[in-house]
């Protein structure tokens, strides 16, 4: 069986949105980070799905959903999407982009949020200010809009380590796994293609006004600046805490699988 064919599509106003829906229960929602897709949440779906219904989404432009042909935001194909599932209010699950998708949902549409957890994520219009992580960006910037996919992966892959590890550090398993993901969307487009993403703006004026549980998880090994605005998230909304998994990077989901998997399944028991 093909991912494609396990995949659930959404036909929204502009284009299908892949997502894959299973288990039964409060439903939780997984999103996933830039450049990959749902299955970067391979080891945790099974277990979520034990006790809750379970929808991991290919956010716009990613894995098997539609690529944009008009201005749009995350937050709004990810409400759309909850109202056609009638799966809200969620809790929502993100990792780097994903998290901040989660975010700006809770702030645009907050009946459809029961709770947002984080991870390796903070306000959408963050901006990196640590060196060697403004640098990496910087290069990945670069390499892709000049199309050197090669070199593009090459600091893709590099990145996932964070600041303080090379890649060769991490198990070759998340390796792949991420490389067969990031092709797979990364195909999906062309050098210089319009972005019609919408990004939002001044959203820490509004941060204070979610009221729903959060929680954020994120690795020792992250960039620093990431850490500290992720650990003011959790401090500014009404309703945060943060935990941190000594020895990860920016993805703990894959690199410590259990930790992660027992620090959400016990957030969410706690709501």
């Amino acid at each position: 069986m093909t991912v494609a064919s396990k995949l659930s599509f959404f036909a929204s106003a502009d284009g299908d949105i892949a997502h894959l829906d299973t288990g039964t229960g409060d439903p939780v929602v997984l999103l996933h980070s830039g450049y990959v897709d749902h299955r970067l949440f391979e080891t945790q779906i099974p277990v979520l799905a034990a006790e809750h219904r379970v929808i991991a989404v290919d956010v716009r432009g990613h894995g098997w959903t539609a690529n944009a042909t008009q201005p749009f935001r995350w937050a709004d194909d990810l409400a759309d999407l909850l109202r056609h599932l009638d799966a809200g209010p969620a809790v929502l699950v993100g990792v780097s982009m994903g998290g901040a998708i989660a975010g700006d949902t809770a702030l645009e549409y907050p009946e459809l949020v029961r709770a947002i957890v984080l991870s390796g994520a903070s306000v959408s219009d963050f901006q990196y200010t640590h060196e060697t992580t403004r640098e990496v960006v910087a290069e990945s910037r670069r390499t892709l809009h000049s199309g050197d996919i090669e070199g593009w992966l090459k600091v893709f892959l590099g990145s996932t380590a964070g600041p303080f590890r090379s890649a060769e550090e991490l198990d070759p398993h998340i390796l792949d796994h991420l490389r067969e993901m990031a092709l797979h969307t990364i195909a999906k487009h062309t050098p210089g293609e319009r972005d019609w993403h919408v990004p939002m703006t001044d959203t820490w004026a509004r941060v204070p006004k979610i009221d729903v549980p959060v929680l954020t998880v994120n690795g020792t090994l992250d960039s620093p600046d990431l850490l500290a605005d992720a650990e003011r998230f959790a401090n500014t909304v009404r309703n945060g805490r943060s935990v941190l998994v000594e020895g990860t990077s920016h993805y703990p989901n894959l690199e410590k699988p259990e930790e992660f998997n027992a620090i959400l399944l016990d957030f969410l028991r706690s709501l």
